[in-house]
């Protein structure tokens, strides 16, 4: 499936204790890429609501390649890499364009689960043909 990109400058919240991006930091860009590319599909938050369901993660990955620093312009890519009954594995990509730098890579488990009960739940074929349309 085709990946998801956006550029954006790290900001000095982003800092840690040893002058670089905090480790933690790196998952909430991650979960900002998810959201954003299943919004630009048509599938944000609202929307997977109004089909009963909403995306709950299961497992986060991420290998820390290099570090990044207060004002770099980074550009994260993310993609579905597998999407099943209940269950899609998304991939990430941190980059510094200016050097082509790898700063990190990433995975995620997300489980699709009833809004109302939180038990796992089919994910609708709208949702899945959305992402295989990009």
């Amino acid at each position: 499936m085709k990946k998801y990109v956006y550029t954006f400058t790290v900001n000095k919240d982003a800092i840690d204790f040893n002058g670089h991006v905090h480790n933690v930091t790196y998952l909430s860009w991650m979960i900002e890429a998810a959201t954003r590319h299943s919004a630009s599909v048509g599938f944000g938050y609202e929307k997977c609501l109004e089909l009963g369901g909403t995306w709950v993660a299961k497992s986060h990955t991420i290998e820390y390649k290099k570090p990044a620093f207060e004002n770099e312009v980074l550009q994260m890519k993310t993609w579905i890499e597998e999407i099943g009954k209940i269950l899609s594995t998304r991939r990430y990509e941190l980059t510094r364009p200016s050097d082509g730098a790898l700063i990190c890579e990433g995975k995620t488990e997300w489980v699709f689960v009833d809004s109302k009960k939180m038990r796992p739940m089919k994910i609708p074929s709208e949702i899945i043909e959305g992402f295989e349309k990009v």
